[in-house]
């Protein structure tokens, strides 16, 4: 088993945050800095040790007496006014009552991401919901970026990157002109995101999202403005084998989750032999 270790990237400057991990491995937990204002918390979104390292250092980024927004990929963006709405009753909701308020029931595992709402409320954090939903995505696949409100001058590498991750995602079973089309939901989400963290960077912000937006070659830091962009973290959270370490600031890898082949049921059945 590895030792745990004192992290010495940015994230250690406020103090050492110590956390053995399951499975017989370890890690240091991140620890925010002073100069990181805005932290990008990426994830395997089933990968539960991951999971449990990121509370972590977001119950050291609190305890440091940072008061960020947080930004949650869980949340659709049309469900802020239900987020809103709930949260200025006298009544203080609970966390479920939230998230089956804003929808979030049955879209995810919310064993995974209760905890940061709880903290949310407890500490009355701004709590924003920064997902471009699946309605929104089509609309921006139909009429395009900026017919849908978003900038539609997008650099080649940005589009190349996501449409090659599209057709790798979808198990070669999605042609280049569709995964192009998909590629621009993609990056109306990282605008998005982005624009969600420009308006609270003043205060500070943690966004929780998949690694995909958090890259730093083609995700949401590549549509910070260069100020908020000095002040931010991008932190990859990746699984073994992942040999994406270099589009992060900070990298912390994983065993890889348990999980089955997602591309077993997309190909085709193999024929049966014929008797001899």
């Amino acid at each position: 088993m590895m030792a745990c270790m004192t992290p010495t990237t940015l994230f250690s400057r406020v103090g050492a945050l110590l956390v053995c991990a399951v499975a017989a491995w370890s890690f240091a937990a991140p620890v925010p800095s002073g100069r990181s204002t805005v932290i990008l918390l990426g994830e395997v979104h089933d990968n539960a040790v991951q999971h449990a390292l990121r509370l972590e250092a977001f119950k050291a980024l609190l305890a440091s007496g940072a008061r960020p927004a947080l930004l949650m990929e869980q949340f659709d963006r049309e469900r802020q006014a239900d987020i809103d709405r709930l949260r200025a009753r006298p009544d203080k909701p609970e966390a479920d009552t939230l998230i089956a308020a804003a929808g979030g029931v049955g879209q995810w595992n919310w064993d995974h991401y209760r905890p940061f709402v709880e903290l949310a409320l407890a500490y009355d954090l701004p709590l924003l919901a920064a997902n471009v939903s699946r309605q929104d995505a089509r609309r921006v696949m139909s009429a395009g970026l900026a017919d849908s409100g978003f900038l539609a001058d997008v650099p080649a590498d940005i589009t190349r990157a996501h449409t090659r991750a599209i057709e790798s995602s979808h198990c070669g079973m999605v042609d280049e002109a569709l995964a192009g089309r998909m590629a621009t939901a993609q990056i109306a989400r990282d605008q998005f995101m982005a624009r969600l963290i420009e308006a609270n960077a003043a205060r500070g912000v943690v966004l929780l999202a998949g690694n995909g937006h958090v890259r730093t070659d083609s995700g949401v830091p590549r549509w910070l403005s260069s100020a908020t962009r000095t002040h931010s973290t991008a932190v990859g959270y990746l699984e073994e084998g992942d040999d994406s370490r270099s589009a992060y600031d900070e990298v912390h890898t994983t065993p890889r989750q348990p999980r089955p082949d997602p591309c077993a049921g997309m190909r085709p059945a193999t024929p049966a032999p014929l008797n001899t």
